[in-house]
């Protein structure tokens, strides 16, 4: 399977938008994601149990997409980038395992 991140920046202010894939199934997952994501900077995370796809806002000047990407994955859940340790990732509830 082929992950992508796509870009998009607006001049209008200081946000960047970034479409991540990130891996997981269920309500519970996007529950975890989007807490795990929503750090200072970020003004919004949306992630698609359908599409598996975060729709992340934030301010680059506070946060890195890699930072929140990292946070991601400390939760258990795999991005383009990082992959959650397999002790994290097997703790997570049966539901929420994708691998």
């Amino acid at each position: 399977m082929a992950l992508t991140i796509s870009t998009v920046t607006f001049a209008a202010g200081a946000t960047k938008t970034e479409i991540i894939k990130v891996a997981g199934n269920c309500e519970t997952c996007k529950a975890r994601i989007e807490k795990a994501a929503k750090v200072d900077g970020v003004t919004k995370a949306d992630w698609s149990t359908k599409t598996k796809v975060l729709t992340l806002v934030y301010n680059p000047s506070k946060v890195k997409s890699d930072d929140v990407q990292k946070k991601i994955a400390a939760v258990g859940h795999d991005t383009p980038k990082y992959k959650a340790t397999a002790a994290v990732y097997n703790a997570l509830p049966g539901c929420c395992k994708y691998r």
